[in-house]
């Protein structure tokens, strides 16, 4: 499960807006043509592609890399929708780790998707939500990027097909696809990005605050960690414009300011109540303990390696790098075509310069505590190594996923590359303006001066790169594995007259970040309707560091042995009287038990600690309402 903290968004370079390529001579407003719904049409079909194994039985099918996550994003959609259903507030929940209940906004609970969408949550259940929504936010940040960069940076719309087809679909981004649907929802990272390199536009600074401050907001909803990284780019990005630009940065200085202030402002007073729930609220956390993240770092290696979820990619070839999510993966082809058009377009080009800022900033931090190279640690230290694990913010960082701006900065200068070929030996656009230099507008900087012949050879070799690089990197239908649906007990309902209001089901196994998987589907797929001790979540321990699940009991602790083990152990009186006052602080009233690969041994177990069962419907039951 991916922590509430701080996430990337690989459309936090996108930097091809007025403030930064000013020079660009105004456009009109165009209505969308052919060649737009064309495009939008072609990124749908993509995300129906990435989640086809899905769909090929979505009842039953999870995620085969992620399949807890999955399961927990489903369950997160049927949070929304319950607590729209009950009026109940969202940002806390006590129908899973009763009796503590688990605090939403210091998880990652995607609020800005699965409140509205709650009433088609509850049409079509949590599975059918979570595959449609997976696709549809793949092809809704393909979509936006496209509009972005075809407004503001690119005239080409082929151009901007094929950035925004990359930032959609980037290796980076199908692998959080794979059971992380919060890190694929970046459809309003391109928003914010353009907006705040608008900032600047004189006599719009009230407009411009305002509509940032709404999309920050509604960002905070869906995912902070991308929001941050968007951040920390968009900083790069306004501080190397002002480098290269003092002049025009000096005078748009007090506009962007003051359209700065309105925005915080803004997003501050819709979300403040949100962010102080987050850290001060019932079962809120002070970092994670022992700062677990710091170590993921990005391999040198994973650069130049085509990912999993790719055409060229194999599944072998991750266990060889070793601990490291896939959020560059580019691939050497394509590693070599960026580099080639960062060396030709950097010297003439704003955009281009700002963009290698963003790339080798974002790739050195991205490495972590130690240098890591083909799955090795070097005795090289990283950027890391000098990061206090405790700095506010930053101790939840997972220093891997900096490297998804690269990811944004690669995806944008594909986009600017494609149109300085589509531009080459065209006529010039007209003159920048007195005092400004040209930012991208002299195509020579890739064709030089020759003849329409020569220029023309060099705009299909420059597409055929792209295109080369690219068409490795195609992605995959994520993999999916079956899983067995509920008891029929649980499904239908079976269950009603042995959990009275204000006592919980507990479900064998006990649901926890390790054991549990289908047991905490039995509370997504009956839309929460009971609730259930422990889950899948972050929440404080003793000291109030942030820990995975909650504290294991006797009792949970013993279940999970003996299922690793495959065999019950010694059962004392302790251990019965441990279980009883476990099933007491968990308000039990039932203890049910369903198909599970080890549920004879389970049986055995729970039979030792509280005598024979019922078989009710599939699934034998205790009936523990007169013992606690």
């Amino acid at each position: 499960m991916a922590v509430p903290v701080v996430d990337p968004p690989l459309n936090s370079s996108s930097v091809e807006v007025d403030a930064v390529a000013a020079d660009s001579p105004p456009r009109p407003r165009r209505r969308p043509a052919r060649a737009d719904m064309l495009a939008i049409g072609a990124y749908a079909l993509l995300g129906v592609l990435v989640c086809l194994n899905y769909w090929v039985d979505v009842q039953h099918r999870v995620s085969s890399h992620l399949p807890t996550d999955h399961s927990w994003f489903e369950w997160l959609f049927a949070h929304g929708a319950y607590s729209v259903r009950h009026l109940e507030n969202p940002l806390f929940t006590a129908r899973q780790n009763a009796p503590d209940g688990v605090n939403m906004m210091a998880n990652t609970s995607l609020l800005g998707v699965t409140l509205p969408l709650a009433p088609l949550t509850m049409l079509l259940g949590p599975q059918v939500m979570y595959a449609l929504y997976l696709g549809a936010a793949l092809s809704a940040t393909a979509a936006t990027s496209y509009w972005v960069l075809s407004k503001h940076l690119v005239r080409s719309r082929a151009a901007a097909f094929a950035g925004g087809a990359f930032l959609g679909f980037a290796p980076g981004v199908v692998h959080h696809a794979n059971g992380q649907p919060n890190f694929v929802s970046n459809f309003l990272l391109p928003l914010i990005v353009s907006r705040v390199l608008r900032l600047g536009e004189p006599g719009c600074w009230r407009r411009n605050g305002v509509a940032l401050g709404l999309l920050v907001a509604y960002q905070i909803f869906i995912n902070e960690e991308m929001l941050l990284l968007t951040a920390l780019a968009c900083l790069v990005v306004v501080v190397a414009y002002a480098v290269q630009r003092p002049r025009a940065a000096r005078q748009r200085a007090g506009t962007f300011l003051a359209a700065m202030g309105v925005g915080g402002g803004v997003a501050l007073l819709l979300t403040a109540y949100p962010i102080w729930f987050q850290f001060n609220g019932p079962q809120s956390y002070r970092g994670l303990q022992g700062g677990v993240f710091h170590n993921w770092g990005e391999d040198l290696m994973a650069f130049v390696t085509f990912a999993r979820d790719t055409v060229a990619g194999d599944e072998a070839v991750e266990k060889t790098i070793g601990l490291t999510e896939q959020n560059t993966w580019f691939g050497w082809p394509l590693v070599l075509v960026a580099l080639a058009a960062l060396v030709l377009l950097v010297r003439r080009s704003v955009p281009a310069r700002i963009l290698a800022v963003l790339v080798v900033l974002f790739t050195v931090a991205s490495i972590g505590p130690v240098v890591r190279f083909d799955g090795v640690e070097t005795d090289v230290a990283g950027p890391w190594a000098y990061v206090p694990d405790d700095l506010p913010l930053v101790e939840m960082m997972m220093p891997t996923r900096l490297s998804l701006v690269v990811v944004g900065a690669v995806g944008v200068l594909l986009a600017l590359a494609w149109d300085t070929l589509a531009r080459a030996g065209r006529p010039p656009v007209p003159a920048p303006r007195a005092g400004d230099h040209d930012h991208d507008t002299d195509a020579d900087a890739v064709s030089g001066s020759g003849g329409s012949g020569r220029r023309r050879a060099v705009r299909l070799v420059g597409y055929a790169a792209i295109v080369a690089a690219l068409l490795p990197l195609f992605p995959r239908p994520l993999p999916a594995q079956r899983i067995d649906p509920p008891p029929h007990f649980i499904t239908s309902g079976g269950w009603r007259p042995y959990v009275p209001a204000g006592r919980t089901l507990v479900p064998v196994p006990i649901p926890s970040n390790v054991h549990g998987l289908p047991t905490l589907r039995w509370s997504a797929l009956t839309g929460q309707e009971f609730p259930i001790p422990a889950g899948y979540f972050i929440g404080p321990n003793a000291a109030g560091e942030g820990v995975f699940g909650a504290p294991n009991r006797p009792t949970s602790t013993l279940i999970y042995a003996t299922m690793d083990a495959d065999r019950v152990p010694e059962i004392t009186a302790e251990n019965r009287r441990q279980a009883i006052e476990d099933l007491r602080f968990w308000r039990a009233s039932v203890v049910v038990l369903g198909a599970n690969p080890r549920e004879a041994v389970l049986r055995d177990l729970l039979t030792a600690l509280l005598g024979p069962p019922q078989q009710i419907d599939d699934v034998a039951l205790w009936d523990v309402r007169d013992r606690v």
